[in-house]
């Protein structure tokens, strides 16, 4: 059996290929299908089948536009509200040589969820390991809170969780998300494969009795991205679509994009270089920085014009392939440069500056880090607007305030983030913290608050 996880980084997802005598079965595919067909054609395998584990919430599925090019059969999970000859309903098998893929009925993340469990049958007929999905993760669980009640979406996996630890301690489990996911909790471990054995000894949600387990896991769900239901629509059509390549505008082209209508310049650039200028309104999420597609998923919507701005080419390219896969598809050019279009500049602040600002009180901080870092130690008195809750900047009510305002994280790059679209969205006198963030400012003097778990 040849058996293969691709990890597409930028969000977490893995997906697998699996193969015998020839042929191959590939679950859950991130939107790049040359990723499988290298892979196949490097192993002398044709991809007979094509397979996802649920409608995925937080990424454009690849089972489509991959199925079309190899000529392969696609497959989703059966839902009686729109049936397909080829969708697999649970119980079904598909076979390549001695590879035998059963799909599980796993429902709790989403209804319609399927697990596989995988079996070699050139060894030993019974399952050797498990495609989970977002079901079982690694040191986590998958959030129950996309397609139904959370309450309810937790006792629907409860349930799929017992029937899959029923497998068998040895069983090998391959999750569809890793650490970076938004489908997972804050336990969500960057290993990128477990067996049921050590889940059950060491994922503390899993010895939980049904009242303790839901509860928790409702606690622990993140922020819901804006753009679930668009992105799960796409996934449910069966027709191949490919979004167009964005042209590389010269100084004209650029200029005319700009007079015409109205649009998000996403700068790519570092935010040294989109502080020494850049064009007014802009957004910058480095292209350096991760989760690249999941911070634009919370403030662009999928029919937003964009024009990315970048220093290199390549960056361009990657920021174009990191909003293809959260389905951000209007991009209308890439410039690299701009000649006599007029530019801002912003300024920043050290966390020595921030200290210093913070005890002269000429300053009021905006902290944008996650609840869980939000708890682990605060300044109290601070304004907590993380990503989730910001969205694309607008609409949000400043701090009544004549001071600066800095905004800070753990590190700088979603602080430069934030601060560019809270500027956008019409923010007065705010700047970013960088070099550092709130983790560093004990070191100058500044108590955090840590809240009681």
């Amino acid at each position: 059996m040849f058996f293969r996880q691709v990890i597409y980084r930028d969000l977490g997802c893995a997906s697998y290929v699996i193969g015998d005598a020839g042929s191959a079965i590939v679950v859950d595919p991130c939107f790049d299908a040359e990723l499988y067909l290298e892979i196949a054609a490097e192993e002398g395998l044709r991809i007979e089948h094509v397979l996802d584990t649920h409608d995925h919430a937080d990424h454009i599925s690849g089972r489509a536009p991959l199925a079309a090019a190899a000529d392969a059969l696609a497959h989703r999970p059966y839902r009686a509200e729109d049936p397909r000859p080829e969708d697999l309903r649970p119980g079904e098998e598909l076979r390549v040589g001695s590879v035998r893929v059963r799909a599980l009925a796993t429902p709790g993340h989403r209804p319609e969820h399927l697990a596989f469990a995988v079996s070699d049958e050139s060894r030993c007929p019974q399952p050797w390991l498990l495609l989970t999905g977002d079901s079982l993760l690694v040191g986590d669980l998958a959030r129950p809170d996309l397609a139904v009640d959370p309450e309810e979406g937790a006792r629907e996996l409860r349930a799929s969780l017992a029937g899959l630890l029923e497998l068998g301690e040895h069983i090998e489990v391959w999750p569809g998300h890793v650490g970076g996911s938004l489908c997972g909790g804050a336990g969500l471990s960057g290993k990128t494969s477990s067996t049921v054995g050590y889940e059950l000894r060491n994922n503390g949600l899993l010895s939980l009795q049904e009242g303790a387990f839901v509860a928790t896991l409702i606690d622990s769900v993140p922020a819901r991205p804006p753009n679930v239901a668009q992105i799960v629509d796409a996934n449910r059509r069966t027709r191949a679509e490919q979004p167009p390549t964005p042209p590389l505008l010269g100084r004209a082209g650029l200029r005319e994009l700009l007079a015409g209508e109205e649009l998000t310049v996403l700068d790519a650039r570092d935010p040294e270089a989109f502080d020494a200028g850049h064009i007014a309104g802009a957004v910058n999420l480095p292209v350096c920085a991760q989760a690249l597609g999941t911070r634009a998923g919370w403030a662009l919507r999928p029919h937003e014009p964009i024009l990315i701005v970048a220093e290199h080419e390549r960056d361009a390219r990657a920021m174009t392939r990191a909003l293809h896969a959260v389905g951000l598809w209007r991009i209308l050019g890439v410039a690299l440069e701009w000649g006599e279009v007029p530019v801002v500049g912003e300024r920043s602040l050290s966390v020595e500056q921030l200290a210093a600002g913070l005890r002269e009180q000429t300053v009021e901080l905006v902290d944008v880090r996650d609840p869980s870092e939000w708890r682990q130690g605060h300044v109290s008195g601070s304004t907590h607007l993380p990503l989730g809750r910001l969205g694309n900047g607008r609409g949000l009510d400043p701090p009544a305030t004549d001071a600066t305002i800095a905004v800070a994280c753990a590190a700088g790059i979603r602080a430069a983030f934030a601060a560019s679209l809270l500027r956008r969205g019409g923010w007065q006198d705010v700047v970013r913290v960088s070099g550092g963030g709130i983790g560093s400012l004990p070191a100058h003097g500044v108590r955090l608050v840590v809240e009681a778990a």
